[in-house]
């Protein structure tokens, strides 16, 4: 079956083994998507390898288990089964360092009138940003 993953703002699909509620995705999927390749002395990106302790739990029948991946590479995985997608947050690490720049990412949203409003259009100067949620 295909599976999506979406991985900040690009979105992949590979072929995925679904079973007992744990999906299996190939390795060439998941190197060509987030550019990691399980090698002998770890899961690597480069130069930069990550030890692999448990092989058996991440590596199986079917592929490269996919919670388990997420949990090696430290990023939290949101995972729907049943629609066939996955999304991979960013690590601690990532997230810390992006607020000990106390900059926020840039976004654009519409006013009461349509018309689009970038947050780096306002860069300099001094904004107030209420948010709302309803639930």
């Amino acid at each position: 079956m295909t599976f999506a993953l979406l991985d900040g703002d690009r979105q992949h699909s590979f072929e995925a083994n679904v079973a007992a509620g744990r999906v299996r995705v190939d390795p060439a999927g998941v190197e060509a998507a987030i550019g990691w390749k399980l090698q002998p002395q770890g899961l690597c990106r480069g130069p930069v390898c990550i030890p692999v302790r448990d092989r058996a739990a991440l590596v199986g029948d079917g592929g490269l288990d996919l919670e388990a991946l997420a949990v090696l590479l430290d990023r939290p995985l949101a995972l729907d089964v049943e629609e066939r997608v996955a999304a991979l947050g960013e690590s601690a690490n990532e997230r810390a360092a992006a607020l000990a720049t106390l900059e926020a990412p840039d976004f654009t949203l519409p006013d009461l009138t349509g018309r689009l409003h970038s947050l780096s259009e306002h860069r300099g100067k001094k904004v107030l940003l209420i948010a709302y949620a309803s639930w």
